[in-house]
């Protein structure tokens, strides 16, 4: 089963079969199951005066229907398919949020630089793992767990400053919003290379920090 919101990117897709799933407990239980990711329940979208808020009351949310329910969301998180259709089945339109920092850190820049960043890797053959897109114009570049920790001193060899990039690195105690959540009226997460059996295992930061630099300093000089 593949949860896919729309395939996007300079992948080669023609092999993949696509099926729409737009469920958050059927993509939950993907998750769990399939790449063994722990997951949690987040927020979710309540209709009101012919607009949507936040589940969470709070009429500026800068995440509405995209963040922890609870503040002890880290002990809530599992990666039972069991554990997360019960959880769901509680509120079946929760958004679908993944820790960082356990089976995976994330490294989260800008769209335009994830785009250019996605066609130099392919030209280089860097190997990939998952890939999102927020509807707030963000990729998320999915790697192995410690990314976050060496991060900036990988962007410091490259001869980058890391506070001119805009480059996050989402590593322990953080999380994401994962395909299918909707993210107030901006639109869904979705895949720009999404979870499949060729991508199971993930890069580490080393091999994805150069070019995702370089991408981000080509943007930062653009601005």
């Amino acid at each position: 089963m593949l949860c896919v919101e729309e395939s996007i990117g300079v992948e080669n897709t023609a092999q993949i079969p696509h099926q729409r799933t737009e469920l958050p407990l059927e993509c939950a239980v993907m998750y769990a199951e399939e790449r063994h990711w722990d997951v949690f329940p987040g927020t979710w979208l309540e209709a009101a005066d012919r607009t949507e808020e936040c589940s969470c009351g709070e009429a500026d949310c800068p995440a509405p229907g995209a963040h922890p329910a609870r503040k002890d969301w880290a002990t809530e998180a599992t990666g039972s398919g069991g554990a997360a259709r019960r959880l769901w089945s509680k509120q079946p339109r929760a958004s679908v949020l993944l820790p960082t920092g356990r089976t995976f850190d994330v490294l989260d820049v800008p769209e335009t630089a994830g785009f250019l960043a996605l066609a130099r890797m392919e030209r280089l053959r860097v190997t990939l793992g998952p890939v999102a897109r927020t509807p707030d114009r963000r990729m998320l570049f999915f790697v192995l767990p410690g990314g976050s920790a060496k991060a900036g001193s990988l962007v410091r060899a490259l001869g980058w400053s890391p506070a001119s990039l805009d480059l996050v690195a989402h590593g322990e105690g953080g999380y994401v919003a994962a395909p299918p959540t909707r993210i107030g009226r901006m639109g869904a997460v979705q895949w720009a290379r999404r979870p499949t059996r060729a991508n199971r295992w993930l890069p580490d930061a080393e091999e994805m920090i150069s070019p995702l630099a370089y991408a981000c300093g080509q943007e930062a000089r653009g601005a």
